[in-house]
Parts: C-alpha cells; structure tokens; sequence
C-alpha cells in the first residue's frame, strides 16, 4: 500500500506541474496607441496640412479665372509643403495607419500632377476636377491624424 502511495503522489505532482505550467498568467497585450509625446510630435506639423486645406477656395478662384501661372505656384508652394509635412505625419503613425495615409499622399501628388498638366495646357475642367480630389485627399489624410486628447490638455 505504501508503494501505491508513493507512486500516486508522484503521479499527482506530476499532473501538478503541468497543469500550473501549461496555466500560465495570460498577458493580454493592449493595441497600440500613441503616446502623449507621439500626438505633440505629429501636432506640430498638422497646421501646416490644415492651413493648406483650408485654402482650397483659393485655388479654386485661381482655376476659376484662368490664372494658370498662380495655380502652378500654388501648387509648388503650399501644396508642395503641405505634402512634406504630410510624409513627416506619415511615418510617426501607428504602423496599421501608415498604409492607409501613404496611400493618401500618394493619391493626393497624382491630383496635383494632373492639376498642374492641366494648368500648362489650360485644361479648365481637367484642373477643377483634380484639384477637388486633391483637397479630399488632404480632408481623407487629416481624418487619420490622432487628436490630442482633452485631459492632457486641462493639466
């Protein structure tokens, strides 16, 4: 009998340890999320893409009345400053966002490439079209740019 005990408490804290090792604390890893310093980081460039934005009414008189040169510069000027500041934005994202806004600038250089094909050659349709595309692609980018959050703020 004092066989049987002995090879039962064997079997017993055999079956002991592998259940405590297989039953490990989970460790559930939480999404990624910007820090604090992260969102100031991308802040500092985010007017610079707002400002452009909101100038779209400009470039949109410019096409209006024909001032092709003016557009051309506006589009080499701010436009092409808002872009850089767009690829800073870009690479400090979360890296599930990154994609997504890469797609965006890049869709938003091809609009203003057709813009200013168009402003060479005069094509008044050709520039309103794009240029609206252009500033949806600025509009759509912003939408991914995270917000600082209102208790950071208040301390």
């Amino acid at each position: 009998m004092a066989r049987y005990r002995s090879i039962l408490s064997l079997v017993l804290v055999l079956l002991t340890t592998f259940l405590v090792s297989c039953g490990g604390p989970s460790v559930a890893t939480p999404p990624p999320t910007y820090t604090q310093a992260q969102v100031e980081k991308i802040q500092e460039y985010v007017p610079e893409v707002q400002a452009v934005s909101e100038r779209a009414a400009e470039l949109q008189r410019l096409i209006q009345t024909k001032q092709w040169v003016k557009v051309r510069n506006f589009i080499h000027g701010p436009m092409a400053e808002a872009r850089l500041s767009m690829n800073y934005i870009t690479s400090n994202l979360l890296p599930q966002d990154q994609k997504s806004a890469r797609e965006k600038v890049k869709s938003l250089l091809d609009h203003l490439i057709k813009v200013d094909q168009a402003a060479e050659v005069a094509n008044y349709q050709q520039a309103v079209i794009n240029s609206q595309a252009a500033f949806s692609d600025l509009e759509n980018f912003l939408k991914l740019v995270p917000q600082p959050s209102t208790q950071a703020e208040a301390i």
